[in-house]
């Protein structure tokens, strides 16, 4: 719920006010941006070291909430800043999930403490080739309309390598290489110095890429195809950036998540999340005796 201090409240109630936006945005990997609708940059609170830039032109709209735990929303929209906040970054997964906090304030009195307003996630984002962008903000209740349990299915539910209760639990260190890129066609397209002794055709296919140097440094992506005898590896969309021979990086094997690849690749039958054997629908429709004319 919003809360606001008396003297913003009084200067809110007034026939002229001075209001700004403060959006603070906390990614998953801790790194902290700070903008505001206001045209100049602000410091809040005062004499705090933390600056409000008006960098990428932010403007909200209104918030929508109720009382009955659905889903408070809003969206933000603004341009890109190349020092501030880029497409590539958005596209690249950075911002996803990010934790964002909207304050308004008093540009003008910065002693009061203004209105706590709102709490969220990054929702989805639109972009145009214009540079501008409108992202959606979910309040903290969108969790709870998610629906949590499992279902049975023939493919496996976990993903390779996830720890906890009903996960794969299998270490991925041992299927895990460090490569250097020694060609390159594109962004998407490269070739590696020698994979894993095992790495048959498609071994790395729904494995991830994770660049630990050059232009795609911290970036992570999931392999589309892989050829042994080229030693080549396609992923399934391009970096942000040029991929450049000497870029390191570490590759994971891919699960398909099929019986046979848990049984034999991983030999991690025990922890599989999936009920192969469970008929399906066809054997809900049979007919007993049933004969073909």
């Amino acid at each position: 719920m919003p809360t606001a201090d008396v003297a913003y409240l009084a200067h809110i109630a007034g026939e002229v006010t001075t209001v700004a936006w403060l959006w603070k945005i906390t990614r998953r990997d801790g790194v902290v941006f700070r903008f505001t609708s206001l045209d100049i940059d602000l410091e809040f609170p005062p004499s705090s070291g933390l600056i409000y830039h008006a960098a990428v032109g932010y403007q909200p709209t209104a918030i929508s909430g109720a009382a009955d735990l659905s889903v408070n929303n809003t969206e933000a929209s603004g341009y890109f800043s190349s020092d501030a906040l880029t497409a590539d970054d958005l596209r690249s997964g950075l911002f996803d999930f990010a934790e964002v906090e909207i304050h308004e304030v008093n540009w003008v009195d910065l002693t009061q403490s203004g209105m706590y307003r709102l709490r969220a996630y990054l929702g989805e984002v639109r972009s145009t080739p214009a540079g501008i962008f409108t992202t959606e903000l979910r309040g903290m209740t969108q969790r709870l309309a998610a629906k949590v349990g499992d279902i049975t299915t023939p493919e496996c539910r976990a993903d390779f390598g996830s720890v906890g209760l009903r996960q794969c639990n299998k270490d991925p260190a041992p299927f895990t290489n460090t490569e250097t890129v020694t060609a390159a066609s594109d962004s998407a397209n490269f070739i590696i110095t020698n994979g894993d002794t095992r790495a048959v055709d498609g071994w790395y296919v729904y494995g991830v890429v994770t660049w630990t140097s050059g232009l795609n440094n911290g970036r992570s992506m999931e392999v589309k195809g892989w050829t042994q005898s080229t030693q080549g590896i396609e992923l399934l969309f391009p970096m942000h950036a040029d991929v450049q021979v000497g870029d390191t990086l570490s590759i994971v094997a891919g699960c398909d998540k099929r019986h046979d690849t848990c049984k034999n690749k991983f030999d991690n039958i025990v922890n599989r999340q999936a009920e192969d054997f469970i008929p399906g629908f066809d054997a809900i429709i049979q007919t007993p005796n049933a004969s073909v004319a």
